[in-house]
């Protein structure tokens, strides 16, 4: 709670110094510029956004939040769609492209209770497109396969949970998995091959535009016997669901998260323009200080990008991290 009223603090401090900034503006322009002010605004939406994804929302549903509000408003749930964000089916070691295990993964020792997705820098990034579409993709924060989990149900199987973003359903929601699935699939859960998937409430979230790729951040937690939480957040506004821990018990099992952009579902592939050139940072909270591994050939999911993957460096401290890059070279 300290952290949360700390960084709410902080939200409210710059936003008292953009307005004196503001009217010294009026006063005299050549105080404060307006590009000044515009950053100190830019720098408040940063600490907005971190602070809205810590706050917990008040019970399990579907919720909003404005900025500079950190107030959750409960909102009505929708239904996620039924669109299998897929498990990898190799471990992309001779791919070209990212995604399908060609991918890092922040990996711990111990148990991550939440985990956050960013694109700290995005440059010559113009255009993408998934089976032709412009601004069809994912955003997805996984979690590793799970084994031993109680939602096997004494069967043999691997326990998966996706925290996902769909640019073309406009929602946000988590996805389930029981992979390699040894008997018929439990009652309200789809069937695809041999693994069993569904899905929890979605939120509604209005078409992100390929552009915003540097303003959005998906963050995932869980909590044993508790409830699981995705927060997505924009530049100005934050969306929340929720899903009980039960339906995979991630709180038990989760040590590692992948997290990207990729195709919108179905092993589809996300095709960025040439010169695209993305930073990809992944920070976990996990009750450590010391820096989480970085995970070669370890991604969970299906859906791939065009982009060719970087080097990948891993940081301690109060906010343990992964940072690595992806690009595709000018023609």
């Amino acid at each position: 709670m300290k952290a949360v009223n700390s960084t709410s603090g902080r939200v409210a401090r710059i936003l008292g110094v953009v307005a004196a900034a503001g009217l010294a503006g009026a006063l005299s322009p050549c105080l404060v510029t307006a590009a000044h002010a515009a950053a100190m605004r830019h720098s408040a939406q940063d600490a907005w956004s971190t602070s809205i994804s810590r706050i917990p929302v008040p019970h399990e549903g579907c919720f909003t939040a404005s900025f500079p509000s950190t107030k959750w408003t409960q909102v009505d749930c929708g239904v996620a769609p039924n669109r299998p964000y897929i498990p990898r089916s190799g471990t992309g070691r001779h791919t070209g492209t990212v995604g399908n295990g060609n991918d890092y993964a922040a990996v711990v020792t111990g148990l991550i209770s939440s985990g956050a997705g960013t694109f700290p820098t995005v440059t010559g990034l113009k255009s993408e497109k998934d089976g032709g579409r412009a601004n069809t993709y994912s955003l997805q924060l996984n979690s590793n396969f799970m084994s031993s989990s109680p939602a096997c149900n004494n069967v043999n199987c691997l326990a998966w949970e996706q925290f996902v973003y769909s640019s073309s359903s406009d929602a946000a929601f988590m996805q389930y998995w029981l992979i390699n699935y040894d008997a018929k699939c439990p009652s309200g859960w789809n069937t695809y091959g041999s693994d069993c998937y569904k899905n929890s409430r979605a939120v509604g979230v209005p078409l992100q535009g390929i552009k915003q790729l540097p303003y959005l951040k998906l963050t995932g937690s869980a909590a044993a016997g508790g409830i699981d939480t995705l927060v997505l957040t924009t530049r100005t506004h934050a969306y929340s669901t929720t899903g009980e821990d039960s339906v995979v018990y991630l709180a038990t099992g989760w040590n590692a998260s992948e997290f990207n952009v990729i195709g919108d579902g179905g092993g589809s592939e996300a095709v960025f323009n040439a010169g695209t050139s993305l930073t990809v940072g992944i920070a976990l909270t996990d009750g450590m200080t010391t820096a989480p591994t970085c995970k070669s050939h370890d991604g969970t999911t299906g859906e791939t990008n065009n982009l060719n993957l970087g080097s990948c460096t891993a940081s301690g401290g109060s906010t343990p991290s992964v940072s690595f890059t992806e690009s595709l070279a000018s023609q």
